[in-house]
């Protein structure tokens, strides 16, 4: 006998251990760690993952595995390791930590069918069930009572394959393959033999004596221009077979990716990658921040480090942040590597983001290039991982388990002895500070290709166009600019650090500002829909004509979002061509591409956006890049706020004059002596670093102190405030004397949904003993999250402070 310790799908902490579950001997050899079964839990019926296989258990009577979900494991020995340490660093449940790592299909319901791929090798029990079929389903073999060692022997040996089809709209894709029924010179024999007339057929028989391969029947019509009935009267003669296979959702199928070959490095490149390539050669662990400006050519180097690697026999994971991953970047990529790329980012389908898993999984490609959760892509061998614009929030998780990709990147670059290369032209505070101390190798390109100059940059204090009698949105010194560069034929940037029309709505006569019921955030109107949305709870209205309040009439928008701009803008210059992207015009699918498409062929001069156009884009006519509202994200109740602030600014500055044509920036603020914007100006970043080290340090933030933030809501806002003094109380009590406990405080949006939100924030040094206390809390208001509804968040190293 043999015992499975599984980890069962029950979101408890009381239920954060392995269970022990007897394998049925049907299932012995095929059952491997890794895996998913579906096993009794009490009266029902649910899933878990197995985390080992034993001999022997102390439990007395043991329940049997119902049934496996998988024929090969969908977690490796690494990931599922590396679960177990995710959980404990985050103080999150193992079964958060295994489901963050598969892609969302896999959580869905779904069979699982035998694929036949070969008719002559199979055991004739195999031979017997197919019964002349290319497709069985795994219900079938079990009810035939199917010999589980026959078929893993045949699956080892590529003999058949397993299929998952989801019980969704996400089944698997099939298409048919039409291929030559009689050997080559019999269909030149039958060729002869066809009518004169029948010229379709000859085209399409002509078609196979060139090139004797299977081709989907999709394909085989475009290239011979023919119809489904001319194929068919091929394969009544006996001449074509045609087969239905399974095939991978290509989200990239329409695209043409012009190959590309590794360019001369400059002597910066080559000082930057050969300590890179000496790691990988090495087989050692080190982490190298690549602090290059933009358009240094850093990608280069990560695709040279990456053609290395794969030269070894090894596989490379890439991270990009959601909004820079471009068709440019991806581009970049598979010009390189081809089919040896997959890609995995949000704007997939489910269906398209599970065959690319897949792909990696079945060690079909060997580079992974995909946002935040890519990092878990179930390689046994890997040679590098890169994190690129490494400062990008983004790369953190905002729901349990909140896990930092960094983080994760650097445990699977200890655990395969490989580099891990974070690259940005301005860094994070802390790991340009571990750069400088020597926990990370830091690497330097200071000058951009071609020894370009970087854009100068012009600020304009807005306060001045005020007095001046200027009241619209724009300088007039980047209206003068933008009309020269349209006259040129050349193409502007604009970029906003909002969303929507106008950021909120209010009454005239008696001040009263539209708010959500549900939260403490004003409603946001949306020109397009002619809308108010709240962009915390989705809760929405028609537009207002009247004031709930006073009902007066003299309603008026104030802020600036990107539909507002874009009118007037167009007021301002009619002979614009706008392309606007923010979240609401990039919504569908494929919107993001096309929009950029329409740029890139000039068909508009002027792309107008918010932060999702601040990276990654390299447009040849590109000359100006005009930063609008500088002042909207310096004022945030955040910590960051000024380094966030430094970051895009020299970002959206990096999108101007990449290429032969010379480069400006028009910065418009109200702020113009802040030193963000200041330095960002002269693209100082070992100036910003210095001086923001300061303020850290006075104020004894990170670096310098790490942050712990404990976030408490609930419906009724006494039990909130209750419960998060207790909280305090019970740190201040356990936690050292070092520590600093600052709160209870009401969370700067007071309401979300309804919901009450308090929270307090730890500031220390070093607790090792801070996960365990904050374990031991959790574990007491138990009952009040499982019965009350209580939330308690824990989040260590925050970077939403909201």
């Amino acid at each position: 006998m043999s015992v499975a310790k599984v980890v069962v799908d029950v979101p408890s902490s009381q239920i954060n251990h392995t269970f022990d579950y007897k394998i049925p001997e049907k299932y012995e050899a095929l059952l491997k760690v890794g895996m998913r079964v579906t096993i009794p839990f009490g009266p029902r019926k649910i899933m878990g993952f197995v985390i080992e296989i034993v001999p022997t258990s102390d439990v007395k009577r043991l329940k049997e595995i119902e049934a496996i979900m998988d024929i090969t494991p969908v977690l490796t020995k690494e990931l599922l390791q590396l679960g177990k340490w995710m959980a404990d660093q985050t103080v999150s449940l193992y079964i958060q930590a295994y489901q963050a790592m598969l892609p969302r299909v896999l959580k869905a319901k779904y069979k699982k069918e035998i694929e036949k791929l070969t008719d002559i090798e199979l055991t004739a029990s195999l031979k017997q069930m197919f019964a002349g079929r290319d497709f069985i389903t795994f219900e079938e073999f079990e009810e035939n009572k199917g010999n589980y060692a026959e078929l893993l022997h045949a699956l080892k040996e590529g003999y058949i394959q397993i299929n998952y089809i989801v019980e969704s709209k996400e089944t698997s894709k099939k298409a048919l393959f039409i291929d030559m029924a009689k050997e080559q010179h019999l269909l030149e024999e039958a060729f002869i033999d066809l009518p004169k007339n029948a010229k379709k057929q000859q085209e399409v028989l002509q078609y196979f004596i060139s090139n004797p391969t299977e081709i989907e029947q999709k394909k085989l019509i475009e290239k011979c221009k023919t119809t489904p009935h001319t194929i068919q009267l091929l394969i009544e003669k006996g001449l074509l077979k045609k087969t239905l296979k399974k095939v991978y959702r290509d989200p990239f199928a329409n695209t043409n990716f012009q190959s590309t070959t590794a360019l001369q490095l400059s002597e910066q490149q080559r000082k930057a990658i050969e300590p890179i390539w000496k790691s990988i050669d090495n087989n050692y662990n080190e982490t190298f921040l690549l602090h290059g400006v933009t358009g240094s050519g850093k990608t280069e180097v990560y695709l040279q480090s990456i053609e290395k690697v794969i030269k070894l026999g090894k596989e490379a994971i890439v991270l990009v942040p959601e909004i820079a991953l471009t068709p440019q970047m991806v581009k970049r990529f598979k010009g390189r590597f081809g089919d040896d790329v997959a890609v995995l980012h949000s704007g997939l389908s489910p269906g398209e983001r599970f065959d690319e898993w897949t792909k990696i999984q079945k060690k079909e490609v060997k580079v992974v290039v995909g946002a935040r959760s890519a990092i878990f892509a179930p390689f046994e061998k890997l040679g590098i991982i890169i994190i690129d614009e490494e400062h990008e929030t983004s790369y953190k998780q905002e729901e349990q388990p909140r896990y930092h990709a960094r983080e994760i990147a650097k445990y699977r670059g200890e655990y395969h002895q490989c580099p891990v290369v974070l690259g940005s032209a301005t860094p994070l505070l802390e790991s340009f500070a571990r750069a400088k101390k020597g926990v990370y190798t830091l690497l330097e390109m200071t000058s951009r290709m071609n020894e370009q100059q970087m854009p100068p940059v012009k600020i304009i204090d807005m306060r001045e166009e005020l007095h001046a009698g200027n009241r619209t949105m724009f300088s007039r010194e980047l209206v003068q600019a933008i009309k020269n560069r349209i006259e040129r034929n050349e193409q502007v940037v604009l970029f906003l650090n909002r969303r929507g029309h106008s950021t909120f709505v209010m009454c005239r006569e008696c001040g009263d500002v539209v708010k959500c019921p549900s939260c403490d955030i004003a409603l946001t109107y949306h020109k397009s829909s002619y809308q108010l949305k709240c962009h915390y709870c989705d809760y929405q209205i028609p537009m207002i004509q009247e004031c709930k309040e006073c009902q007066s009439k003299q309603i008026q928008y104030f802020g600036t979002g990107t539909q507002k701009v874009e009118e007037s803008l167009l007021e301002v210059i009619p002979e614009a061509k706008i392309v606007r992207m923010d979240v609401d015009t990039t919504r569908r699918k494929g919107a993001h591409e096309k929009l950029l498409t329409i740029f890139q062929e000039k068909r508009a001069n002027i792309l107008l956006g918010t932060q999702m156009i601040a990276k990654g884009l390299d447009f040849e006519d590109v000359t100006l890049v005009g930063v609008l509202a500088v002042d909207s994200m310096l004022n945030l109740p955040d910590f960051r706020a000024s380094e966030k602030t430094f970051q895009l600014l020299t970002q959206v500055s990096g999108r101007a004059g990449r290429h032969k044509l010379p480069g400006e920036v028009i910065m418009q603020t109200y702020s113009t002596e802040h030193y963000a914007v200041q330095l960002a100006s002269q693209y100082n970043y070992e100036q910003y670093f210095l001086h923001e080290m300061q303020m850290r340090k006075s104020f004894h933030y990170p670096p310098y102190y790490y942050l712990t933030l404990i976030n408490v809501s609930h419906q009724d806002e006494l039990k909130v405030q209750e419960v998060t003094k207790m909280i305090s109380r019970l740190l201040l009590k356990h936690l050292s004397g070092d520590a600093t406990i600052l709160g209870p405080t009401p969370s700067p949006i007071v309401r979300i949904n309804n919901r009450y939100r308090y929270q307090c924030m730890i500031k220390y040094k070093d607790e090792p003993n801070q996960r365990e206390i904050i374990r031991k809390i959790l574990q007491y208001y138990h009952d009040d999250i499982q019965k009350n509804n209580l939330m308690i968040q824990v989040d260590f190293e925050p970077y939403q402070l909201m």
